[in-house]
């Protein structure tokens, strides 16, 4: 029999049970949902609401059934519906009416608000451990790159010299905030649902407080309604999440194009690349393409959530049993993309004579030659139009403006002098680029310090066993 089917006279049709039922999925809550119920009932013990005896009784019982779980001795049963009444039913089954306790002063909805924001709460310092875990590779590959000169480019095009070292800071800083969300994801929602009830808390002199404290929990939440009514903690997650995964598959994109042969860039390494079925010369970047491709997976998992709670009155409705399974999802497909990813970027070798080659074209050095003559007294404009000139004879005539006379240049302006080679050289360029968040090795160094110093400040210290 159902724990809730005392006003009912007839069993759940068979399709509506499979239907309702949660525990194909919401099961992966069982540890928090035993942490959950053992801090209830150690309150219950504790203000006197249970004995202390059946209170001890039923943490004892919980304990063991964790324990039985995780030894893959339990089998979850489709008549329980979930996770929670699975286990109750299971402590009840073992240990008699002790267990019928434990239920006293809670309901289901608060009972799944607190075990999904313990689940949520335990991931993101596993997610953030695993962004700084990467940050650390475009460190190592930053300082292993500092005078490293390709192309940076707009709308795909080549723009102005940058270094691989300034890109990978690029990324970094994205990664940054990254966490930074995350934590103020998890700083909003460490709040304990617990003692809300099913909308209206209890009768029971419940301390929440005191569950709160239990779990870990900076403080319980301030209104019962909302406790039990509100995901935006879980939605708030998934946008973290997804903005991520937009960083990692941006970064994807540029990978799969720098090792392809029109680029060259970049070489994978064997161990994270595949090969083809029919063409024996390939070597597919298939790791990118799959982080880029799951991005979309993850925007999918957060759109889930946003538009099945976009119209739900208060407070519990059985919709929001959809909540977990975007967040699972998200979960394990950030966590399996971030490493990989990581591991990827890791081992890759960086070709930089092909991204010299490609920096010497495309007159990526035209906006040096502009500044060159607004430092001697021209107006920037009117310096604009006049290498656009040159850069626009440089093509007709197959030049480049390193490869023009001093007299071309000085029958444009009298302004040019000899010195304009050196002006144009395409590591003075990046080197004279010494503006805070710049591409001078210089500025790109005191970039890898503070990243360096942000993953100091965020890593956990490891204590010696």
């Amino acid at each position: 029999m159902k724990l809730w089917a005392g006003r009912f006279q007839k069993e759940t049709n068979t399709l509506v049970n499979d239907f309702n039922a949660s525990i194909g999925f919401d099961a992966r809550l069982y540890q928090q949902d035993i942490t959950g119920s053992i801090a209830h009932a150690t309150m219950l013990g504790e203000q006197g609401i249970i004995s202390q005896e059946d209170a001890a009784e039923i943490i004892n019982g919980l304990k063991a059934i964790l324990a039985d779980i995780e030894a893959g001795e339990v089998e979850f049963s489709l008549d329980n519906e979930d996770i929670h009444m699975n286990i109750e039913t299971i402590l009840t089954q073992r240990i008699g009416d002790a267990g019928k306790r434990l239920h006293t002063g809670r309901s289901r909805n608060d009972q799944v608000a607190v075990d999904f924001r313990l689940f949520v709460k335990e991931e993101i310092p596993v997610i953030i451990g695993q962004i700084l875990d990467l940050e650390k590779v475009l460190i190592r590959k930053a300082e292993e790159n500092l005078t490293t000169v390709m192309p940076g480019y707009t709308h795909l095009q080549r723009a102005q010299p940058t270094t691989f070292a300034h890109y990978m800071m690029a990324y970094a800083n994205m990664l940054r905030r990254d966490v930074t969300r995350f934590e103020d994801c998890l700083e909003r929602m460490d709040e304990c649902p617990l003692g809300a009830g099913a909308l209206a808390t209890s009768t029971y002199p419940v301390d929440r407080e005191r569950t709160a404290q239990l779990l870990g929990f900076k403080k319980p939440t301030d209104n019962s309604l909302d406790s039990v009514s509100d995901r935006d903690y879980a939605i708030e997650f998934l946008s973290a999440c997804s903005l991520l995964m937009m960083h990692l598959s941006r970064f994807s994109e540029e990978v799969i194009l720098w090792c392809s042969w029109e680029f060259k860039f970049v070489d994978l390494d064997d161990a994270y690349s595949t090969g083809s079925s029919i063409m024996p010369q390939k070597k597919n970047p298939d790791v990118a393409e799959l982080v880029r491709g799951k991005t979309g997976r993850v925007y999918g998992d957060l759109v889930s959530l946003l538009t099945v709670m976009k119209g739900l009155p208060l407070a519990y409705n059985k919709d929001m049993q959809e909540d977990k399974e975007p967040v699972f999802d998200a979960i394990d497909t950030v966590e399996m993309c971030v490493p990989v990813f990581a591991a990827m970027l890791d081992t890759l070798t960086v070709r930089p004579k092909n991204m010299s080659k490609a920096a010497a074209g495309g007159f990526i050095n035209a906006t040096d030659c502009a500044d060159y003559l607004t430092k001697r007294g021209m107006p920037f404009r009117e310096a604009y139009m006049i290498v656009g000139r040159l850069v626009n004879m440089c093509i007709k005539s197959g030049e480049t403006l390193e490869t023009l006379t001093l007299r071309d240049f000085r029958a444009i302006s009298e302004l040019f002098d000899s010195d304009i080679y050196e002006a144009l050289e395409l590591k003075r360029c990046v080197h004279e680029r010494k503006v805070l968040g710049g591409p001078s090795a210089e500025d790109v160094t005191r970039q890898i310090g503070a990243i360096k110093d942000f993953v100091a400040q965020h890593t956990p210290e490891q204590t010696e066993g």
